[in-house]
């Protein structure tokens, strides 16, 4: 039980799976889906409530959540698999890496399931009847949180959809793209992702040519480039090469739970150097020491999280990632209405009201507007 008012605050948050949600419900993948409902039936839930999962309309009002990076993420063919593409790694000789990391994608099933995700997201904002904005601007988006207007950015999570030449960049651009991770955790044409596991970042090659031509193009459009995913030399290899600050939408401190998501100390003193931004993640893997799977995870591991990052890389550059939709939720967050609870108890840790609005919202704004144009 709470022992102080709760604490509510417009939210955005850096990561949402809604769009795989959407895809799983369509295609009857979701196992809570006895009868697969067609695309309108699965978009108008969203306003009235989704009976499973993390986020709809009706649970973000209540848990005050005005924002999300809403991503288009590619599940492998068969949902689950863990197969080896059959590449080499330099330094990988045992094998590790290739048993332990999701396969490289087909670019047609990849670009076919991307734009699927995309139209949704569309179609989306086209039914909301104004309460659904794709920001396109800083100034869109912080309408949107002036305005209760619910601002769904579009992200994409691995660039596998993505052609060598990126000329589907400039499309998906068009289309409102604002956020891009590099890679999920499998390898692509651009770079390598970590694999899910207890171990350091570091395992996996760079970035590719190709790779780094994709972040200067990024650059270039005003797309903030998501490190989240990338292993620890495709890390630095960003770092090397954009002129914008890094960023890091749903990770955690590697001290706090020696995750291969997470970040470690150098990486959050190039992410402060750089003044970007971590949105911490939710999933409890990525939050406990003992990296295990257990949703009895305390919302004081969140603000132990916390502490840390507003001590490496300072309260400007905190923000809330979570993941929803995407991963297993501490009980005490499972869905997004309870967000509020979070906030409650970071009041009570000792955060005031004004650094509990940076958190909130205020700073993916301020780094947001050092990177779109």
């Amino acid at each position: 039980m709470m022992t102080t008012e709760q604490q509510r605050y417009p939210t955005v948050i850096g990561h949402s799976d809604l769009l795989l949600r959407f895809y799983y419900m369509e295609t009857g993948i979701d196992p809570e889906s006895k009868q697969p409902p067609s695309a309108d039936e699965t978009l108008r839930s969203y306003f009235t409530g989704i009976a499973h999962g993390h986020m709809d309309y009706p649970r973000a009002q209540a848990g005050s959540l005005v924002g999300a990076f809403c991503a288009v993420y590619i599940p492998n063919p068969r949902r689950g698999d863990t197969s080896t593409d059959g590449l080499t790694i330099a330094g990988s000789a045992d094998g590790w890496y290739e048993q332990h990391i999701a396969p490289s994608l087909d670019f047609v099933y990849a670009q076919r399931v991307a734009l699927h995700m995309m139209s949704r997201l569309l179609r989306l904002e086209a039914i909301s009847e104004g309460r659904i904005k794709i920001p396109h601007t800083v100034d869109e988006l912080t309408a949107c949180v002036r305005d209760g207007v619910f601002a769904t950015i579009f992200h994409i999570e691995g660039a596998e959809a993505i052609d060598p030449d990126l000329n589907a960049l400039d499309v998906f651009y068009q289309a409102g793209l604002r956020s891009l991770g590099l890679v999920w955790s499998r390898r692509n044409i651009f770079g390598d992702g970590v694999p899910f596991a207890a171990q350091s970042p570091d395992i996996g090659n760079g970035l590719t040519d190709a790779g780094k031509a994709l972040v200067r193009a990024c650059n270039q459009l005003g797309i903030m480039i998501d490190l989240s995913h990338l292993n620890e030399k495709g890390f630095w290899d960003v770092a090397r090469i954009s002129q914008a600050p890094l960023v890091a939408t749903h990770s955690n401190p590697y001290e706090l739970s020696n995750s291969t998501r997470n970040l470690t100390d150098r990486q959050l003193a190039a992410i402060k150097e750089s003044d970007g931004l971590v949105g911490i993640n939710f999933n409890v893997k990525d939050l406990r020491a003992d990296w295990e799977r257990n949703s009895a995870t305390p919302l004081e591991t969140i603000v132990r999280h916390v502490d840390y990052l507003v001590e490496h890389v300072g309260l400007e550059r905190v923000a809330l990632g979570t993941d929803y939709d995407g991963a297993l939720m501490p009980d005490t967050l499972s869905d997004v209405s309870k967000l509020p609870d979070l906030f409650t108890v970071l009041a009570e840790h000792g955060y005031d009201a004004a650094a509990l609005q940076k958190i909130a919202f205020e700073n993916w704004l301020r780094v947001l507007r050092k990177i779109w144009k």
